[in-house]
């Protein structure tokens, strides 16, 4: 009997060794943030409209306001938070190796890169379009596609340039240039027709250039983006995902909409009241 009940003893203690630490109560992220005083995130500083430097050397942009938001929801104050300036090559070697709590950095998301960390919900679709200018030789997406092989279309250089924009417009001349100036200068200097760019990009160079530009109206090759945490910390996913959902759809619905205006030019309908939307 006696040997039964140290079997089952050593049996347990085997056990509780090999379970995950949050399962035997550990301390999740969440609780290490709130006993720290403030968030440290990991972004960028050198790609408007998503992370960049003012002209006062402060972080600003879209991925700069999801931090605040998820610092606020931790603090109740949205500058409790610390940025580490980083590569994106180190957005996911910074969350595994606990360097960073969050990365919010224009981060695709891919089945690849969710078995490495995990994924937030979305706080923004990204995608492909196509910068005209105001007043130009062709009016939307239709006049471009129509007019087959004598539309020229420029586009950052890679190797995939040339399919992509052929996916929207299959006829059109591309020219590729190494830099995203260089393709707005074509389309200024009359060089092409069309900038096929980010929607984010094009709709930032058009509330940096109100007037000037305009969207062709015609958007493809989509792509989520999303914050990332370490993976097996469910409180802490949680957490970031209440928080960001609470300023897409609720109680920070403000100030999302007011950075989506600042960004992007574009007023977000508010969430409807009643029945949840994301359930329809």
């Amino acid at each position: 009997m006696k040997f039964g009940i140290s079997a089952a003893i050593a049996a347990i203690a085997t056990l509780l060794a090999v379970l995950p630490a949050q399962a035997q109560g550990a301390s999740s992220k969440l609780d290490e943030v709130l006993a720290r005083g403030h968030l440290v995130m990991g972004t960028g500083s050198t790609n408007a409209p998503w992370h960049f430097k003012s002209a006062d050397d402060k972080l600003q942009g879209f991925d700069i306001d999801m931090g605040r938001i998820i610092a606020k929801a931790l603090f109740g104050d949205p500058d409790k938070i610390e940025f580490v300036n980083q590569s994106s090559d180190a957005r996911i070697p910074n969350i595994t190796t606990n360097k960073v709590d969050v990365v919010c950095q224009f981060m695709t998301v891919t089945g690849e890169r969710a078995q490495q960390i995990a994924f937030t919900i979305p706080y923004y679709r990204e995608g492909v379009g196509l910068m005209l200018k105001a007043g130009g030789k062709y009016a939307d997406y239709a006049a471009l596609k129509a007019a087959g092989s004598s539309a020229t279309i420029s586009v950052l250089q890679n190797v995939y340039a040339e399919s992509m924009v052929h996916a929207a417009l299959p006829d059109a001349k591309v020219d590729q240039y190494e830099s995203v100036d260089l393709i707005y200068q074509a389309l200024n200097s009359g060089r092409s027709d069309a900038a096929a760019t980010d929607q984010s990009s094009l709709a930032w160079y058009m509330t940096q250039n109100p007037g000037h530009y305009k969207d062709a109206g015609y958007g493809w090759n989509p792509q989520t983006y999303a914050c990332g945490v370490k993976r097996g910390d469910q409180d802490w996913l949680n957490f970031v995902n209440t928080a960001l959902h609470e300023a897409m759809t609720g109680v920070e619905f403000d100030t999302y909409s007011k950075s989506f205006k600042t960004w992007f030019g574009k007023d977000l309908p508010p969430p409807q009241i009643g029945f949840p939307v994301e359930y329809k």
